[in-house]
């Protein structure tokens, strides 16, 4: 981050600052005071490095009069002493950006939340091939993925399956948020027509656990059975857990654990990171901007990228670019299309 954009974050975060909304918000407002703190340490210290560089200039221009050796000899000594004290200011400088950069740009990891479209069983079919995809790119990526809730129908697809990547994950599948569209032979079409079915995407990036603070007694947890495609029970035990946040009406659950425990533990992370969604939703509304490319924070129903079997084409609608080899890139080789949302964002 260079020192311009620092200086236009400041401005923002003195707009936020004076909202008066934000007085009945004090955790928001101590955020933001301790945001203010850090970005003003670094534009003192840009200030302080820019009057010794004026100062060193002054006594250069002294020297290059020659006039008075008295006070030549002055300005070489004081020259000599900035320039050890612009040596330690800029180090110190440079320290605080990378800093900056460093708590802007950690790696992240990411809650990925695949739901089944208009199709059918086609649609679940092909929000498994999503899920199949991703997976298989995280591997490739040295990611290490788990599984914190689905629900299967009854040919092998999924109705919605939720997985948390670890990893540096976000800044990757940031881009994949929104409606992607098949355009296939479905394996159950007998008389060759191809369809279109669509499945949603969604990356919510997992917060850090000083970010989003839950109140136990703001939690009503429920215990059922967990249940497998047509509600078949699988698992005699009431171990599934349902979780709802009853000050903001949030719903979540979890059925793919054995145990309650683990259950609960990813119906939490799931939580975290609704929440988390919800209140960067509600900053968004306050401040007057809008998102326009990631689907955990904009409009759910934008279509985002076709994939045409039978022509062998995949098109990112966002950047109006076609892209060949399908079945590579179902086979998780995803570079060439994140690689060409990345540059577009650069």
């Amino acid at each position: 981050m260079d020192i311009e954009s620092i200086k236009k974050n400041y401005k923002e975060l003195l707009d936020q600052l004076s909202s008066p909304e934000l007085f009945s918000d004090w955790e928001k407002f101590e955020e933001l005071s301790k945001r203010k703190i850090t970005l003003e340490k670094i534009l003192d210290k840009e200030r302080d490095i820019n009057d010794i560089k004026n100062r060193i200039e002054e006594n250069k221009a002294i020297l290059n009069a020659g006039e008075d050796s008295d006070l030549n000899v002055l300005a070489e000594t004081e020259i000599n002493q900035l320039q050890e004290k612009l040596n330690n200011l800029e180090k110190d400088f440079k320290n605080l950006l990378s800093e900056e950069v460093g708590e802007k740009t950690a790696p992240m990891s990411a809650i990925i939340e695949i739901r089944a479209g208009a199709g059918g069983d086609e649609a679940g079919l092909f929000a498994r091939d999503l899920y199949e995809m991703y997976s298989k790119y995280a591997q490739i990526q040295g990611w290490t993925k788990k599984i914190l809730d689905s629900n299967q129908t009854e040919v092998g697809g999924f109705k919605e399956i939720i997985f948390e990547l670890k990893g540096d994950v976000y800044s990757k599948m940031r881009y994949e948020g929104g409606v992607h569209r098949v355009q296939r032979i479905p394996e159950t079409e007998k008389q060759g027509r191809v369809h279109t079915s669509t499945a949603s995407v969604a990356v919510l990036p997992r917060p850090k656990k000083s970010q989003i603070k839950i109140n136990p007694g703001d939690l009503k947890i429920d215990v059922y059975r967990s249940s497998g495609p047509g509600g078949q029970n699988v698992n005699k035990r009431e171990t599934a857990i349902r979780i709802t946040h009853l000050p903001s009406g949030l719903v979540v659950a979890s059925q793919n654990e054995r145990n309650q425990l683990q259950n609960k533990e990813n119906a939490m992370a799931i939580l975290e990171v609704r929440l988390a969604e919800k209140k960067e939703q509600e900053e968004i509304v306050k401040i007057g901007n809008q998102r326009n490319s990631q689907i955990g924070t904009a409009d759910r129903s934008e279509k985002i990228r076709t994939y045409n079997f039978p022509q062998d084409r995949i098109t990112d609608h966002r950047i109006k670019k076609n892209f060949h080899n399908i079945e590579e890139i179902m086979e998780g080789k995803l570079d060439v299309l994140i690689e060409a949302m990345q540059e577009l964002n650069n």
